[in-house]
């Protein structure tokens, strides 16, 4: 990767953090029905040697706090030493929404379709404003964390826009086994930060109003192997299991009101026709059976068996064929206690999953 001329991070309004120092500051963002001042904490620490600014961020949404989890892990344990360039760490951006634990800011906006925003616009627009010309502005890359919405999860994938190289090249480096091609949604954080030079990635993992440990696990090496392919740490990027890309995906809905019995997991590959959930009556009778339109992995599930009609079920994604033959060979020869299969574990712990033809209980 080119080396890229750092932007000054060491300089904050009343403070200065000189190379080789950690030093955490509070960045005025907006003020309350009182009158009180709204601040986000940012953590930065910087390297011995020059290098590029990295910002790692979390709680875009205020609910998705796994990333809160990663970032205060990196700021209390310290688990690498950071020998060149500088990280801006954020455990919250969107303080507004997280005090409500809230995926929206107090005027129900959502913070992740309103980037860069504007120093005159509603009240979640200033606040895009402050982070953008603040945080992100001053970074030459930043990776954002992010979990699936209310009553969803999400397994582990990374999305970047691949046709931009310096996004490409940071996805590569993070190491994810499933990447989802795309520029993000207009608005959105990431989307607005590759405009101004500041490539941009972003990982959806796990659920909201929890920090999983296993998540935690999957972000940090990620970020460490960032950070290693960056020259800011000492070490050897770790090679993901498998690397799956998906342009398309497509979230699959329920027909009808009713109870689900589910028959997949997050994470698992599907056929045509593969029976992914069967909507049944409070009785357990059955209404029907959602099936997969072709071949695909398992990228996000409900949690929540009750659903109404057009209510999402399980969100698809669509790789080429040979990806996902390679992918279900190298799952079946991965150990118990690999990453990925704890992830796996994990994230099924969170719905019932049974048999198309298992007979009902009493």
């Amino acid at each position: 990767m080119a080396k890229k001329i750092s932007k000054d991070v060491g300089t904050w309004p009343g403070l200065k953090v000189a190379p080789g120092e950690q030093a955490d500051l509070k960045l005025t963002v907006s003020k309350s029905y009182s009158g009180e001042s709204m601040r986000v904490p940012v953590h930065v620490w910087r390297g011995r040697e020059p290098g590029p600014s990295v910002f790692i961020s979390a709680a875009v949404h205020g609910d998705e706090i796994n990333g809160t989890g990663t970032i205060r892990h990196i700021i209390q344990e310290r688990p690498f030493e950071l020998k060149a360039g500088s990280l801006v760490l954020v455990p919250v951006i969107n303080i507004l929404s997280f005090e409500q634990l809230s995926r929206y800011s107090p005027d129900r906006r959502d913070l992740n379709r309103t980037f860069p925003g504007s120093r005159g616009g509603s009240l979640t627009s200033r606040l895009a404003d402050v982070i953008f010309r603040n945080i992100v502005a001053r970074c030459d890359y930043g990776i954002d964390l992010h979990t699936a919405a209310i009553r969803r999860t999400n397994y582990p994938n990374l999305r970047a826009d691949m046709e931009q190289e310096a996004t490409a090249r940071l996805a590569t480096l993070f190491g994810a086994e499933l990447l989802l091609n795309s520029p993000g949604p207009a608005g959105s954080l990431r989307r607005a930060a590759v405009r101004v030079g500041c490539a941009t990635i972003v990982l959806e993992a796990g659920e909201v109003w929890k920090v999983e440990p296993s998540v935690v696990e999957y972000a940090l090496r990620g970020i460490r192997n960032v950070l290693v392919g960056l020259k800011m740490i000492e070490g050897d990027v770790q090679q993901p299991a498998f690397r799956v890309v998906a342009e398309e995906t497509k979230w699959m809905r329920a027909e009808k009101g009713g109870f689900l019995k589910f028959h997949v997991h997050p994470g698992d590959t599907v056929s045509a026709g593969q029976p992914l959930a069967t909507n049944t009556t409070l009785a357990g009778k059955d209404q029907n059976t959602i099936l997969a339109p072709r071949e695909a992995i398992v990228l996000a599930m409900t949690t929540l068996p009750a659903v109404s009609p057009g209510d999402a079920v399980a969100h698809l994604a669509f790789p080429s064929e040979r990806a996902l033959r390679k992918m279900e060979r190298t799952i079946g020869k991965l150990p118990d206690d690999s990453l990925l299969s704890r992830l796996h574990e994990d994230l099924a712990s969170n719905v019932l999953v049974s048999d198309l033809d298992e007979p009902e209980g009493e």
